[in-house]
């Protein structure tokens, strides 16, 4: 007997999974060419086809690089996990298979929001000849599939993997559901490995196809952006969807994956005999299917002034919704009052620690918004800076990036306090889950972004009216505030994530060790590797800007080629490669994506053989505290620079084409690389070290600390 929670979790992943059928239908229900001649509908199914088919073939070139690679890490998994507690059980075996599973689960999510992004883009663009209202809809509905697709697959993916290893491992009992925990946590890893890819691969890609395109194209040729006459163009549209739909995705999807399997691993010891209660974790994903739907049916757009306060409507009723139905399952599910690590907690501290995580990503969001729009005055202060030239540019959004993170970071310790005080390191867990309560609405307002922002530009390359480019813009300008909030959940989440598996890695460590793992910073070991930790943000952060300078460079010199070598493309008479630019940018970012990816997998492993489990309580510590405010940094000074490029292309300051204007186009360059790829990637590293050291918590135990004796 599973119990009322696995039954409703299923029920509502199946719910969302039909949710996305029903939205894709119907965004691919519209005609591509609906209200266009003959001439503009040809090259409208032109360039729809070229970012389609480059999206389509990055994404190919990525997953067959995975698939060798999660092979690989699999067989790694297999050998070196053991329970030497239960020697009949191969724990390494089936954690692999876990492994597996959610890579497979995570690959699944991208390419369905991927597949649906870049076939709304263009029908965005022929419904806005109609209206706003249509162009909204079918944007927000393509971001939909990716919402409702993802954590749809997320908790089915969660519940088949609890099933199929519950009944794998029914020998062990109830008493080691520990054991069943730390193999479902290899769910996570995969889902959190594939992330890594996704986000800095992705990131080097869109990176590299836009510093191109800008320094190019804008900077040096004096085009606009999104001119057909740029070869880079068609890798820049392509680069929105591979970084912003795919790779946030992907990234999500590890955060609730892995906040769920950090707080199934702590409940295991806490609820081992209530299904009910130690499957909670998933049904708070799984709650939040229904809440986005009714949420996503009260929001609509009629006229353009209510397309930025629809996205942020939705995510205020949404967390308002789930607050109120999350206290009537808390208080059904979990138990009046419980033990951990000798402690007494109740439900209600419980349900508590979900508000708290719940109002944190709230906040968090609400102050990106504020630091990254061209509404409030940090942007505009920013645009101001640029009259007097680059460097006075840089200077303030560097400094904007840096004053941003005190609130947020204020915000998400208020959470972690509260929620472990309220239900220990189980509330921290239960907090991340809060956190990531509105994940659905989230993803959609996030996929929303790149849709609205790629209709803009096939609009620009047909040669529409300037009507269709006017609204898409509009579309385009709300999407750049909320996917810098989008951002910002998701480092929000990730920090809450990474500190829910730290707590679920010290729990298996002790419980596997038999005895409490203690850490001191009067302990010279977990003090050094504290330092350790620290810089690796740092590091991690440097080779993914030097890797998108490296790929940059190519795109740079290839764009510039084609102006000196294919005749008329200035003239509009000839016709740039659009084809090699994005094969370029495929190239650079498969590239350079692996070094990062060793780092972040290879620290924590060595760490642990080489020092114990004590000196990777260190690093994760670290890099957990110095990833967060470096990420929340990079995220929101490289959104303030972008946005108030945009604020002075409206007009304001001097607008295009103005010195004003060229010193921000420099700070968006600058800035590029910070909020699309080393910002968001940092997510990747303090979550997927802190789910790497809790799966291989068992080799760290048994093996780990040998050079110290």
């Amino acid at each position: 007997m599973l119990g009322i929670t696995i039954t409703v979790s299923t029920v509502l992943s199946l719910l969302g999974l039909g949710i996305a059928f029903f939205y894709m239908k119907k965004v691919m229900s519209i005609p591509l060419d609906l209200g266009l001649d003959e001439k503009d509908g040809k090259r409208l199914r032109f360039i729809h086809g070229a970012i389609a088919e480059g999206a389509m073939a990055f994404l190919k070139q990525e997953y067959k690089f995975l698939a060798i690679f999660m092979v690989v890490f699999a067989a790694i998994i297999a050998v070196l996990i053991d329970d030497s507690h239960t020697p009949t059980i191969q724990e390494g075996i089936y954690t692999a298979l876990a492994f597996l599973f959610g890579g497979a689960i995570s690959i699944a999510s991208g390419y369905i929001g991927m597949r649906v992004a870049t076939q709304g883009n263009a029908r965005t663009t022929v419904s806005a000849k109609i209206s706003i209202a249509n162009a909204f809809d079918v944007a927000i509905n393509s971001g939909a599939v990716m919402g409702f697709a993802l954590v749809g697959l997320a908790v089915l993916g969660l519940v088949l993997v609890y099933v199929i290893m519950s009944f794998l491992l029914a020998d062990l009992g109830t008493g080691n559901n520990h054991i069943l925990m730390e193999v479902i946590a290899g769910f996570g890893l995969g889902g959190s490995t594939i992330a890594l890819f996704a986000r800095v691969g992705g990131g080097i890609f869109t990176k590299a196809a836009d510093v191109g395109a800008d320094l190019v194209g804008k900077v040096e040729k004096g085009i606009p952006e999104d001119d057909p006459r740029n070869p880079a163009v068609i890798a820049d549209n392509v680069g929105d969807n591979v970084g912003d739909v795919a790779g946030m995705g992907a990234d999500l999807f590890g955060s609730c994956a892995e906040s769920t399997c950090a707080a199934m691993v702590i409940s295991a010891v806490v609820f081992a005999a209530d299904p009910n209660a130690l499957l909670f974790p998933i049904l708070i994903s799984a709650v939040g299917i229904p809440i986005s739907l009714i949420t996503k049916l009260l929001v609509g757009v009629k006229t353009e002034d209510d397309v930025a306060p629809a996205l942020m409507k939705l995510l205020i009723i949404s967390s308002v919704l789930m607050a109120v139905v999350m206290f009537f399952f808390t208080r059904a599910l979990i138990p009046e009052s419980f033990e951990l690590n000798g402690a007494t907690y109740t439900n209600m501290g419980v349900y508590f620690c979900f508000l708290a995580g719940l109002a944190a990503g709230l906040t968090v969001g609400l102050l990106t918004g504020y630091y990254t729009s061209d509404k409030y005055a940090p942007v505009r202060e920013v645009a101001k800076s640029c009259e007097t030239g680059v460097a006075t540019n840089i200077i303030y959004g560097l400094a904007l990036g840096y004053k941003s993170t005190v609130y947020p970071y204020l915000a998400i310790a208020a959470s972690i306090f509260i929620s472990w005080d309220l239900a220990g390191m189980y509330g921290v867990a239960i907090a991340s889950l809060g956190m990531l309560g509105t994940l659905v609405i989230a993803l959609m307002i996030d996929a929303y972004g790149p849709v609205a922002d790629n209709a803009g530009g096939i609009a620009e390359m047909v040669g529409l009216d300037k009507e269709v480019r006017r609204r898409t813009d509009i579309l385009d300008s709300a999407g750049n505030t909320t996917a810098a909030i989008g951002k910002g959940f998701a480092i929000g989440a990730a920090i809450l994530t990474s500190l829910a598996l730290f707590a679920a890695f010290i729990t298996a460590a002790s419980t596997l060790s038999g005895e409490p793992i203690t850490m001191s910073l009067l302990d010279p070991i977990v003090y050094t590797s504290v330092f350790i930790g620290a810089v690796l943000p740092f590091l991690f952060t440097a080779m993914t800007m030097k890797s998108v300078g490296k790929a940059a460079f190519d795109m740079i010199e290839e764009v510039r080629r084609q102006f000196r070598t294919i005749p008329g493309i200035m003239e509009g008479t000839g016709q740039p490669d659009y084809a090699l630019c994005v094969a370029i940018s495929t190239k650079a970012a498969l590239r350079e994506m692996i070094a990062p990816g060793i780092l972040i997998m290879g620290t924590p492993l060595v760490t642990g053989f080489l020092f114990g489990v004590e000196a990777v309580a260190g690093v994760l510590v670290g890099s957990l505290v110095a990833g967060g405010v470096l990420a929340i940094a990079s995220s929101n000074s490289g959104g303030a620079w972008d946005n108030a490029k945009k604020y002075i292309e409206a007009g304001n300051l001097g607008g295009k084409g103005s010195e004003t204007h060229k010193a921000a186009v420099v700070g968006d360059t600058v800035g590029d690389p910070l909020k699309d790829t080393s910002g968001p990637s940092l997510n990747i590293l303090i979550k997927l070290s802190a789910i790497l050291s809790l799966v291989f918590a068992p080799f760290f135990v048994q093996y780990g600390g040998k050079l110290l004796g």
